[in-house]
């Protein structure tokens, strides 16, 4: 065999090796590029101990909405005083797992935070106790004691 001819079969193996690695790698970045991403809306909700509150109020509504990545979070809506105020609880699987049942018409008082969200103030929860429930929802710095991907 002549040495162009061992150069050609050289350079078409190469070239064989680069398309291969190229079409591997591509196989494994595709999955990563295709799934959802996580939006970040829901993460930039920061519990401000500077802006605790404590609210008492009649629980005129309670609603499951999308926060972020989680699409069970529960809301409540609170008459307080003239005021009607919303309340991010926590994810949905984490006050079934707790046993917290949340209706119209109880009467709370809840301790939280108020934050800017999508240009309305809202309170989110660390604390809600009813009669003599108490549920606790966050440490003493505000972290949530839930798992943000489980919601429990």
């Amino acid at each position: 065999m002549s040495v162009g001819a061992k150069c050609l079969i050289s350079k078409s193996v190469d070239a064989r090796l680069l398309l291969a690695g190229t079409f591997l790698l591509l196989l494994c970045c595709i999955p990563g590029m295709c799934q959802d991403q996580p939006r970040s809306s829901g993460i930039t909700l920061k519990y401000d101990l500077q802006t605790e509150t404590k609210i008492k109020g009649d629980v005129e509504e309670v609603k499951v909405f999308t926060l972020g990545t989680r699409k069970d979070f529960v809301e409540l809506v609170v008459k307080s005083g003239d005021n009607r105020l919303e309340v991010y609880v926590c994810p949905k699987p984490f006050q079934d797992e707790m046993a917290i049942t949340l209706s119209k018409g109880d009467s709370l008082t809840i301790t939280g935070a108020k934050v800017k969200h999508d240009e309305a103030e809202v309170i989110l929860a660390r604390e809600l106790v009813r009669g003599q429930d108490t549920f606790l929802l966050r440490d003493s710095k505000g972290n949530p004691i839930w798992d943000w991907r489980t919601g429990k």
